[in-house]
């Protein structure tokens, strides 16, 4: 297993320990205990996501590009935002119905890149509208759960806003690009 693939996997492995963090109060009956837990939560999404960034520019920089990077790649991204979205949702940071958009397109994509395989042997990288989508959400994501930093200045949910309107344009634009899989009689 390739380094980019290795940082893939870990960036896998960094969603149970996100979510341990969040299911169980290292600091219970602290006054501060919530916002720790959720700057904890902050820097284990930062540190995921900054693997995401690192296993692409290695495997490009030195060709290491590999069906398995190509498919768990964009996997590990959505593993990650899901959960990430589940839990704001709960904590009534995000609103349901934005989780839901952006859970329903990524598995509508998951979806369209199985039925690809499956038709032309091909598993397609992301493209570029949904590079700024993945940015974004984890942008978004990253400074909800860091809480603006305490500026007070709802600049997660601006983010939030961009990566919804990205989302929803990077879903459409993926599904037309790859069109010619619905006229071959599925």
């Amino acid at each position: 297993m390739n380094l980019p693939n290795k940082l893939t996997t870990f960036r896998i492995i960094l969603i149970p320990v996100f979510i341990l963090n969040l299911e169980f109060n290292l600091f219970p009956g602290s006054l501060f205990g919530t916002k720790i837990q959720m700057i904890i939560a902050a820097i284990i999404f930062a540190v995921a996501s900054l693997t995401d960034f690192l296993d692409g520019q290695i495997a490009r920089k030195y060709q290491l590009v590999t069906n398995f990077g190509k498919f768990a790649d964009p996997l590990a991204d959505k593993l990650l935002v899901i959960t990430a979205l589940i839990y704001l949702t709960s904590f009534d940071i995000v609103p349901a119905w934005m989780t839901a958009v952006i859970v329903i397109r990524e598995l509508a994509i998951t979806g369209l890149r199985t039925l690809i395989v499956e038709n032309n042997g091909k598993v397609l990288a992301a493209q570029m509208p949904g590079k700024i989508k993945t940015f974004s959400q984890m942008f978004a994501i990253l400074f909800l759960y860091a809480n603006n930093f305490g500026t007070g200045i709802p600049f997660g949910q601006t983010l939030l806003w961009i990566a919804v309107i990205f989302t929803i344009y990077s879903g459409i634009d993926y599904f037309w690009q790859n069109r010619e899989v619905f006229s071959d009689g599925l």
